[in-house]
This record gives structure tokens, C-alpha cells and sequence, in this order.
């Protein structure tokens, strides 16, 4: 076995770096290595932070609606009402508490997932080994590479020996790539064709080496793309922009009617001061102070759910953006697929064997035609199955709960098919001892061991590239034995290793040849037997298929974008269903060679119709994503490396792998899945419509409670009555009628068919104006009934002191009544309430009979009753405030009675 040669025995870092200034090429120049190293830093690139306990406070009050709250409450306070000021201000900082605590602990949760970063680096300083802080690594450092290490910086390969990095993080290759020490001339190299340069974020499949650091933090590969991710702006989620949007638009109606209320009052002879504390109780009227609280705690509720699914949630406004998500892009390696190759087919003399089984588990079987064959009366197959585990650097570790893989993957893969044969590796290690070996060389694409066999012979084991073990081989393992190769036979090769390829499977050739005794180096790739081939892929995740066909019935696209090679993604997309549309379409794979040179519309026009992207950049992830933003989609971006993180910040939602995820695509994400399971999303996907549906629930409630406390105010005052609520029972009403029937609205579990709808509009406003009617006709309905039951008051009880307050009490509790009854309507704009569904949500029924009794509080417990200017009632007075909360209801029931009959329910 070769040994290293350390290049620098004795040299300090910064001698080592002057050196490299004139030893280390990779297509740039002397002076232009120099330039790197001379401006290159230690190593800044750091993982973002979870955001600090401040910020997150501070953006639960950068809000529309809170503004109004304090406002209210300050001219509240000015007027000597510090009873009510106390209550906004409870309100407020329960709203802020609430957000506080959730996000923090989403942060915090997150910080559980930062598994994969290395810490220490082993270098060579002053001719002696060292293990440093990865962030004290700068230009010129001389770093010890071996198997299952994490490379720490971008560096020139200086010496190795088998040494195989898995950049599937920076590139999306899935499979490991071949490092050498001999320089890449061409400066226009693509990233995964660089061989002799190594990258941070990459990790060592096989081998060991040393390379000399050429860069750090924000020069290297990863920073690069850091830079990128840097330059994609933050932006808000759909409900973010809609909810402020109906803020601003609420904030324009209350200042108007306070306004027109405190004129026409002033106008009609009542006193200005008395006409600016009306329009104070109309303006705490229209503020819906649970909305805050209520959205808020909807959120956060979805990303407990989603979290308790495997899905989690960095920032709490983005749970809601799956819910109106259209197009899906997702990487292939480790999202689609497990990231484990496995052996499927091996193609030897006596014709193809299909092997069952996924990943490095040693559970599955070999068939032919469809039929379990007996691996012990197949001498070619079972010779086969001992050339790949032999010629073999990999082992599979079985020590945790899931098996990995240590070295190649694909040659795992071989090991766990001999182990299927139930061929055990040390046992064959020890019948046939390795006593030479020529390494996997990227020239020759061959790999060789020597074996010593129990006959006292020698053989040479030998794989690779198919084509080059057939143009080394000069006999063929045939059914009948071994004979010459003729045309015929290699032509039969040529076409099983083009249906293998066909089939998105990496192809081997494997063959052997028994030594002469003194045998030479030459010997062992030339005059070999050709036994067969072995064709292995990485395996789709299960369920994956029926994930994406579910985002199809529910109108979502999946797109894949990936660095893989072009017909291996065709495949793929084939195998996926994912190059066919809903309505049979036929999509396309775009390679990035025809992405070359596109303008804006050239984008526009490309992503419309294609399922897969192959051999892109991050640049062109993040060209894609705004593409399908820019045609008006909500775009979900799941990924797990490096590459993808700039994409992962620019779409709409970014989907992180947890596992196999490196610091910076978590840190771009908006959500983590920590399961690594692309069918996570699909349970997200339905949390996310859910929380929308819910969340249209709750205002349809709240808007529609506090239009019927403005219009009965306002209207009091136009027909000249006098004010039939109080100040203080408008607020009780909005704290306790409007928040706790709201946040139960808010746990309203999915409905049966949402995956069977296509998503919201993403340019839909949140009030339609089906919707703003269907809030106004119910909100009229609700202050209709309440002036109704204040008129009778008036009529029973007259207007003096003494009956107003019974009259206003029973206006207050009718309204009160009224809204709670209403929540049940609320639940659906289309269904009835009295379906399978009526006790599904047992919070609304808690949520009913907290209000009820506090209510029956407001009006029997002496020191509320002070508080909120109550009385007793009689029975008669209940009858009253029974008729006027079950009319609406009964009146909305009888209007979808009525619907359902031009369309369905819903």
C-alpha cells in the first residue's frame, strides 16, 4: 500500500502558504493564487443564529393591530377609564407573550438539529500534528483527511490515497467522487468535475489524504453560495400581507364611523365629550382585539401539530404558506430518494437476476422471472456476488438503529447483495485473503484486489466501468463455462448494460482472472474473464409516489430540480409520475445547458411546462423559484444541501432536511423536516390548509360579532335611543365571547376532503367579496336581534336610570348569547352545523360553557356587576335573550338549507 508523503514536513502555515503560491495550481495562475491566499481571512462563515430573545419580542408589536390597541387605550386612559386601559394592556402583552414563547421555543428546538457541524480540524503546523478550531483555520494550512471526516475549507489536494469525497451537499451528485492530486487545467471546470480540490461542507466516503487550504468562510464554495442566500431578501408569508392588508383597511372604516359618529351625535345636541367617549366604545368596538391573540395562537397551534409530525416550524408565521402552496420544488438526492444505493439486478451468464430489498438492510431475495432461485446451484452468480464484496473498500455498520453506510455507497450496496445470498463477509475474508491491490483509478476506472483462494492459487478480483472490464477481458463466463469472447457476446453485454442504464441504474462490470504464479502488476487487468454486470441505484423514499400523486389531487405541482445526470432524473421523474399533469399533460426535463443565456421571458416560458431540471446551479435554482413566483405561484423549496439554500430563502417556504441537512439549508428554511420523509409534507401540506381554513373561520366569527356590536351602537345613536352597551361590557364581550369561541374555532380539525381541493388563490384577498357579504348580511342579523331584545327592555323597564341599566343588560347578554350560539353557524359557510361534525371539536363545547357562566357571572356576581353596570334578570328577560341568540342561527342554518340545494356543501 502506498504510503503518504507529507509535501511540507517542517514548515509553519504561513511558510506552507508561500509555498503553496507557486506549488499549487488548479487553472489559476501563480499571481492568482497568491491573490486568493493574501485576501483570504480565517474562517468567518457562521451559522446564523437563532434569532435573539429581543427581536422576537419585538416583532409581536410591530403590528397594525396593536397599534389601535394602545391608541384606544391611551384615550382610554386620558378620560379616567384605567379599568379599560388596564384590560388593552393585558390584552396586548398576552398577544406578545404568546408569540414570544412559541417562536423562541421553535428557535431553541431548532438549535437540537445542529448535528453536523465539525468542530475540530487535525493540521500540520510546525511539522506536527494539531487539532485546531475549525474557525481558526486560515490559508495555507496543511489538513489530515481520512474516511468519515468532514472537510473544513476549500483546499488543493496535495496527496491520497483512495481518497473519495461525497459532495452530494454542494453538487446534488449522490455518488462519491474520486479526488486526485494532479492539477485541473481547465479553468471553466464545473464544481463536481474539479477533482483535485476538496470543499468545505463535504464529507470522506473512502480513503485519506491531505490537502493545503486555499480558502475560508466567504471564499470558499459554501460561502460563495452564502453570498447568494445573503443577497435574497426576507420577505413576509401570503396571510403576513393579507392580514395587514385587511388592517389597513379596517383601521380606514373605524376612524370613518368614529368620525361620522361623533359628528352626527355632536350635530344632533349631544355633548362633544359625551359623543368622543361613543366614538372610543365604537372604536374598541371595531378593533377586534382577539385577532391578534387568536391568529397567533392558531399558528402556533399548527406548528405543534406539524412539529409532533416531524415538521418544524422556525418561524411561526410561514406554518400557514403550505396552505395556498401551488408548486413544490425538491432536490432528488436524500428528499426523492434515500440517499443509499442498492443493488437491483445482476446480468451474468445465465441471464438477469432481479434483487428485492431496499437500503443496507440484508432483507430481501433474488428472482428470475418472477421466481426465487437458489443462489448455491448458480456458480456465476454466486461469483459474481463474491467479486463485489471482495473488491471492496466499504463495510456497513449495524451498531445503531439504522444501517449505514461506511465508505462507497454502491459498494455497500454489494456487500448487503452477498449478504442477501447469505455469503458473510468475514467469512469470505477469510477463505480468501487480500494480499494486494490496485485502488479505484479514474483513468483506468478499474478497481483490483488479490486473493489468496483454500486451493493455494491466486485470483484477481476485478470491477468497474463496464466498458473498460469488457475491453480488458478476453474470455466470457457463459452458461456452458468459460469461453472466448466473440462479437456475439460482447454485443449481448453492450445491450444488458444499455437496459440496465435505461432503467436509472449505475452499471459494474465484474470480472476475474486466476494468476500465474509470479505474477506482475500487469497481470491483473489484462486477459480477465468477464462474469457479469451489477446494476444499482439509489432507492426512492417509500411512499414518495403516493406523496406526490396526493399534491397532485390537491392541485400542487412537483417540480425536481437536481444536479444529477440528465436521463437518471427522466427516469426518476418516470418512475415518480412526475413528467405527467393532472390533466394527462406531458411535462418535460430541461437540462441546464438550455438555461444557458435565458432572458425573463425565456424563464417565464420554461418553467411553465417542465418536471425536471438536471445539472443545475444554485444560480439556477434561484432563477426557477422566482420564474414560478413571478408566474403568480406559492412556491415550497425542499432541499438538504448547500446548493439549495439560496432557493431554500427565496421561495415562499423553504422545506430543510433535518438528517442529512447541512447548518446552512436549515438555516435558509423556514421549516425543518426532521424525519428526513418527503411524505412529512403532505401532513404539513394539510396542516397548512387547515390553519387557513381556520384562520378564515375565526374572522369570519370576530368580524361578523363586532359588526353587530358596531351597527347596534351606531345604530342606537342614529334613531336617537340611548347607548344599549356600555364601554366596559363591549370590551368583557370582545375579551371573553370573541377570544374563546375563536381560539376553539381555531382548533377545528381538518375537513375530510382538503387535500381533494386545489389551493387558495395565492392573489385571492382574505375578504371577497362573498365573503365581506356573508360577514355584513350575519353581522346585521346579530344586531338586529340585539336591538330588538334592548327595545323590549326599554318597553318593559322604561329609560329612566334603574331600567336602562335592566334594558342595557338585556341587550348585553342577548349579544353575548348571540355570538357564542353563532360560532357553531361559523364553523362552515356551506355545511350545516347539525351534521357528523357537531362534536368533533370538543373545544368549542368547552369553549360555549366557559361563556355561559361568565356571562351568567356578568349578572349575578355582585363585583362584576359593579364592574360591568348589570342587574339580575327574570325569567321573562331570559326568554327574551333566548329568542334573540337562537334567531340568527336558526335564520343561518335555513339560508344553507337553501344552498345546498343549487351546490354542493363545503
Amino acid at each position: 500500500m502506498t504510503a503518504l508523503v507529507i509535501p511540507y514536513p517542517a514548515r509553519s502555515a504561513a511558510e506552507t502558504a508561500r509555498a503553496l503560491r507557486t506549488d499549487v495550481s488548479n487553472g489559476l495562475s501563480g499571481a492568482e493564487v497568491s491573490e486568493r491566499l493574501a485576501r483570504d481571512g480565517p474562517n468567518t462563515l457562521a451559522k446564523a443564529a437563532p434569532a435573539s430573545a429581543l427581536k422576537i419580542l419585538l416583532h409581536q408589536f410591530q403590528s397594525l393591530m396593536v397599534a389601535l390597541l394602545i391608541a384606544a387605550g391611551g384615550v382610554a386612559l386620558a378620560l379616567g377609564e384605567r379599568v379599560e386601559a388596564g384590560a388593552i394592556l393585558v390584552v396586548i402583552l398576552l398577544n406578545a407573550a404568546i408569540g414570544f414563547v412559541t417562536e423562541w421555543k421553535a428557535a431553541a428546538a431548532l438549535d437540537g438539529l445542529r448535528k453536523q457541524a465539525v468542530s475540530l480540524a487535525r493540521v500540520v503546523r510546525d511539522g506536527r500534528d494539531h487539532q485546531v478550531e475549525t474557525a481558526d483555520l486560515v490559508a495555507g494550512d496543511v489538513v489530515l483527511l481520512s474516511e468519515g471526516d468532514r472537510v473544513h475549507a476549500d483546499g488543493r489536494v496535495v496527496e491520497q490515497a483512495r481518497l473519495q469525497v461525497d459532495e452530494a451537499a454542494l453538487t446534488g451528485e449522490s455518488l462519491p467522487v474520486a479526488k486526485s492530486a494532479d492539477p485541473v487545467l481547465d479553468t471553466g471546470a464545473a464544481l463536481g468535475d474539479r477533482t483535485s480540490m476538496v470543499h468545505r461542507s463535504t464529507a470522506v466516503t473512502a480513503g485519506r489524504g491531505r490537502f493545503i487550504v486555499t480558502a475560508t468562510g466567504p471564499r470558499t464554495e459554501i460561502g460563495r453560495i452564502g453570498t447568494l442566500i445573503a443577497g435574497v431578501a426576507a420577505h413576509g408569508t401570503p396571510l403576513e400581507a393579507k392580514l395587514a392588508e385587511l388592517s389597513r383597511a379596517l383601521l380606514v372604516i373605524v376612524l370613518a364611523l368614529c368620525l361620522v359618529i361623533i359628528l352626527v351625535g355632536w350635530l344632533r345636541g349631544n355633548a362633544l365629550l359625551y359623543m368622543v367617549e361613543v366614538g372610543i366604545s365604537l372604536a374598541v368596538a371595531a378593533v377586534p382585539e382577539g385577532l391578534l391573540a387568536v391568529t397567533t395562537m392558531t399558528l402556533a397551534i399548527g406548528m405543534q401539530r406539524m412539529a409532533r409530525m416531524n415538521a418544524l416550524v422556525r418561524r411561526l408565521p410561514a406554518v400557514e404558506s403550505l396552505g395556498s402552496t401551488t408548486v413544490i420544488c425538491t432536490d432528488k438526492t436524500g428528499t426523492l430518494t434515500r440517499n443509499e444505493m442498492t443493488v437491483r439486478a445482476y446480468d451474468v451468464a445465465a441471464g438477469r437476476y432481479e434483487v428485492t430489498g431496499a437500503g443496507y438492510a440484508a432483507a430481501g431475495e433474488f428472482t428470475r422471472d418472477g421466481n426465487a432461485v437458489d443462489i448455491g446451484h448458480d456458480e456465476p452468480l454466486g461469483l459474481a456476488l463474491r467479486i463485489g464484496a471482495l473488491c471492496n473498500d466499504a463495510r456497513v455498520d449495524r451498531s445503531g438503529e439504522v444501517a449505514t453506510a461506511l465508505g462507497d455507497p454502491t459498494e455497500a450496496a454489494l456487500i448487503v447483495a452477498a449478504e442477501k445470498a447469505e455469503l458473510e463477509l468475514a467469512d469470505l475474508a477469510r477463505a480468501y485473503p487480500r494480499i494486494a491491490e490496485i485502488p479505484f483509478d479514474s483513468d483506468t476506472k478499474l478497481m483490483v484486489t488479490v486473493h489468496a483462494t483454500p486451493e493455494g492459487t491466486h485470483v484477481a478480483y476485478v470491477k468497474g466501468a463496464p466498458a473498460e472490464v469488457l475491453k480488458a477481458s478476453v474470455l466470457v463466463l457463459g452458461a456452458g463455462g468459460t469461453a472466448s469472447s466473440s462479437q456475439t457476446d460482447r454485443a449481448r453485454i453492450e445491450a444488458a448494460n444499455e437496459a440496465l442504464g435505461s432503467s436509472a441504474l449505475r452499471v459494474l462490470g465484474l470480472a476475474h482472472r486466476v494468476l500465474p504464479d509470479g505474477f506482475v502488476e500487469a497481470d491483473l487487468t489484462r486477459d480477465l474473464t468477464f462474469v457479469g454486470l451489477v446494476g444499482s441505484t439509489d432507492p426512492l423514499r417509500d411512499g414518495v409516489k403516493a406523496t406526490i400523486a396526493t399534491c397532485r389531487a390537491a392541485g400542487i405541482r412537483t417540480v425536481m430540480i437536481t444536479g444529477d445526470q440528465e436521463a437518471t432524473a427522466a427516469e426518476i421523474a418516470r418512475q415518480l409520475d412526475l413528467d405527467v399533469g393532472p390533466d394527462g399533460t406531458a411535462f418535460k426535463t430541461v437540462h441546464s445547458r438550455d438555461l444557458a443565456g435565458l432572458d425573463d421571458a425565456g424563464w417565464l416560458a420554461v418553467v411553465a411546462d417542465a418536471a425536471v431540471f438536471a445539472r443545475v446551479s444554485p444560480e439556477h435554482k434561484l432563477r426557477i423559484v422566482d420564474a414560478l413566483q413571478r408566474r403568480g405561484n406559492v412556491v415550497a423549496m425542499t432541499g438538504d444541501g448547500v446548493n439549495d439554500a439560496p432557493a431554500l430563502r427565496k421561495a415562499d417556504i423553504g422545506i430543510a432536511m433535518g438528517i442529512r441537512g447541512t447548518e446552512v439549508a436549515k438555516d435558509a428554511a423556514d421549516m425543518v423536516i426532521t424525519d428526513d420523509d418527503f411524505a412529512t409534507i403532505v401532513g404539513a401540506v394539510e396542516q397548512g390548509r387547515v390553519i387557513v381554513s381556520n384562520i378564515l373561520r375565526f374572522i369570519h366569527y370576530l368580524f361578523s360579532c363586532n359588526l353587530a356590536e358596531i351597527v347596534t351602537m351606531f345604530a342606537a345613536v342614529m334613531i336617537g335611543w340611548p347607548m344599549p352597551l356600555g364601554v366596559m361590557q363591549i370590551l368583557w364581550l370582545n375579551l371573553v365571547t370573541d377570544i374563546f369561541p375563536a381560539m376553539a374555532l381555531a382548533l377545528e380539525p381538518s375537513d375530510p376532503d382538503v387535500m381533494a381541493r386545489p389551493p387558495r388563490d395565492p392573489e385571492q384577498p382574505l375578504m371577497t367579496p362573498a365573503f365581506a357579504w356573508l360577514i355584513v348580511w350575519q353581522g346585521l342579523l346579530l344586531a338586529g336581534c340585539t336591538l330588538a331584545a334592548f327595545a323590549v327592555g326599554m318597553e318593559w323597564y322604561g329609560v329612566g336610570e334603574e331600567g336602562l341599566r335592566h334594558a342595557v343588560t338585556i341587550a348585553f347578554m342577548t349579544l353575548a348569547m348571540t355570538q357564542v350560539v353563532h360560532a357553531f353557524s361559523a364553523r362552515s359557510r356551506r355545511r350545516s352545523a347539525f351534521t357528523a361534525n357537531l362534536f368533533t371539536n370538543a373545544w368549542l363545547w368547552g369553549a360555549t360553557a366557559a361563556c355561559i357562566g361568565l356571562q351568567l357571572a356578568a349578572v349575578y356576581v355582585p363585583l362584576l356587576r359593579q364592574v360591568l353596570h348589570t342587574v339580575p334578570l327574570t325569567m321573562a328577560d331570559w326568554g327574551v335573550v333566548g329568542l334573540g341568540a337562537l334567531t340568527p342561527f336558526v335564520v343561518i342554518e335555513l339560508v344553507k338549507f337553501g344552498q345546498a340545494w343549487v351546490r354542493p356543501a363545503g
